[in-house]
């Protein structure tokens, strides 16, 4: 099974041609979905005792099933939060996995460990945090944010023996990403929502902190504010915010997952004033640093508040902890044990391009929201419901309703021409379905922005 041959060789440069070939290219048809039962008629059995051979599995992937995907990085994929992995990270992703490195521990990983630390200098040098502070590759935005809350709450458990006994509380506002509630969850603490989808601000922080009751004052730990609301790349009041937990004392995170590879952008950066006074920071470099998936980052002000909190215990564990095993171990700092070298990648692409071209590529993402945004102006059928936020926009298609996004989004996947989705956005007292573009690819075109406005017309 282990078997090296020159088949085997071929079919691994056959696979990075096809790869690379498909990158950011407009031939390809955006992939539409099909039922399973389809999908199982079109290839048949592939799992059998016997095996149908590297040949012909790769065969029915590249003729038949790579159609039913969607490629993140097809420049008209403007849905959701889309990714344009450099080809430079797409190919050291294939060789993070053919190296076999386990990232947990110095002792086993310490080339792979050592190249995501020096791409983890260069993410929080962008933060603007203190020295000492530093963090770990993780993967995605839901287990950055998972970490760090458990650190936090970790952290104030250790403070008095009520907090052990009590149940957490955390404050966000309805505008937070999904993987607050859901983490939320998992942690088994509660969150108060502040009931605004635009900018958090320090008065309706501290507002709502004063209406709480005693026993809830007693129970909340901290403040999660965004860095880019995914809906509308709007960045709460960050100085602000900081200056509340400051004075109240409470843990302050801020989830970047999305907004925060706009720190290197030089046109945005003052928008993030205050995330330097952060306790902890995700940034998902899969988003906006142009790395394959799963690839997110959870930073800490002070990193040793996150090694108490865990770092795992186990007799098998402790030779890695020996001072022969001496060296940084990324699990202490975050929630899994077994990780691989995520962050090679991202190494492997800046070590490639240099940080200006991540400076420019992120300055297009949000050059192209400007230009969608003066265009839907232009257009009588369309209009803005907000101005352009980081490379987010939300319109309206005057006259439409909730069911006419839906049918239009489905027709234009399902002709394979561009995937672009609604959302909703509250508007008063009421939420209305508006669409919504996300730029992340700088090789989206402005053509492709007209032809996109131009189908709902």
């Amino acid at each position: 099974m282990h078997k090296i041959d020159m088949a085997l060789v071929e079919m691994t440069m056959d696979v990075m041609k096809y790869v690379i070939d498909r990158l950011s290219n407009t031939k390809h048809k955006i992939g539409k979905p099909k039922k399973e039962a389809e999908l199982k008629a079109l290839v048949g059995e592939t799992i059998t005792e016997q095996g149908i051979g590297g040949e012909e599995a790769f065969k029915l992937w590249r003729e038949h099933l790579t159609k039913f995907n969607v490629p993140i990085d097809h420049p008209r994929h403007l849905a959701f939060v889309p990714a344009s992995p450099t080809r430079a990270a797409v190919m050291f992703d294939l060789v993070t996995s053919a190296s076999s490195i386990h990232g947990a521990y110095w002792m086993e990983g310490a080339g792979g460990i050592f190249c995501e630390n020096e791409a983890m200098r260069w993410i929080v040098s962008l933060t603007g945090l203190p020295e000492g502070a530093f963090g770990v590759f993780t993967s995605g935005g839901t287990a950055a944010n998972l970490s760090s809350i458990v650190t936090a709450r970790e952290y104030w458990r250790s403070l008095n023996e009520r907090n052990t006994v009590e149940k957490g509380l955390i404050i966000t506002s309805i505008g937070a990403h999904s993987s607050i509630k859901a983490m939320a969850k998992v942690a088994d603490i509660d969150v108060l929502l502040v009931d605004t989808e635009d900018r958090l601000e320090k008065a309706a922080l501290q507002k709502t902190i004063d209406d709480l009751t005693i026993q809830q004052r007693q129970r909340l730990f901290a403040i999660v504010a965004t860095g880019g609301t995914t809906n509308a790349g709007i960045i709460d009041d960050l100085e602000g915010i900081a200056e509340v937990c400051d004075k109240e004392k409470l843990w302050f995170h801020v989830d970047a997952a999305y907004g925060g590879g706009a720190l290197v952008a030089d046109s945005v950066r003052h928008l993030f004033k205050g995330i330097e006074q952060a306790d902890s920071i995700t940034i998902d470099p899969h988003k906006w640093m142009f790395s394959p998936y799963d690839c997110g980052a959870v930073i800490y002000k002070n990193p040793d508040l996150a090694k108490k909190a865990h770092s795992q215990q186990g007799s098998y564990l402790d030779i890695f902890k020996d001072e022969g095993a001496h060296g940084f171990n990324p699990t202490d700092y975050q929630i899994q044990l077994t990780r691989r070298v995520r962050g090679l990648p991202l190494w492997f692409s800046l070590a490639t391009h240099g940080t200006d071209k991540y400076k420019e590529a992120v300055e297009r993402g949000i050059e192209l929201a400007l230009i969608a945004g003066r265009m839907i102006d232009t257009k009588t059928h369309v209009e803005l419901v907000r101005k352009p936020s980081l490379s987010c926009v939300l319109y309206r298609r005057k006259g439409w309703h909730a069911e006419d996004y839906k049918h239009w989004t489905y027709e234009n996947h399902k002709k394979g021409f561009a995937l672009v989705t609604p959302t909703k956005w509250k508007t008063g007292a009421t939420f209305e379905t508006v669409s919504r573009f996300c730029f992340i690819n700088p090789d989206t075109t402005e053509s492709d922005i007209e032809a996109i406005l131009d189908s709902m017309a």
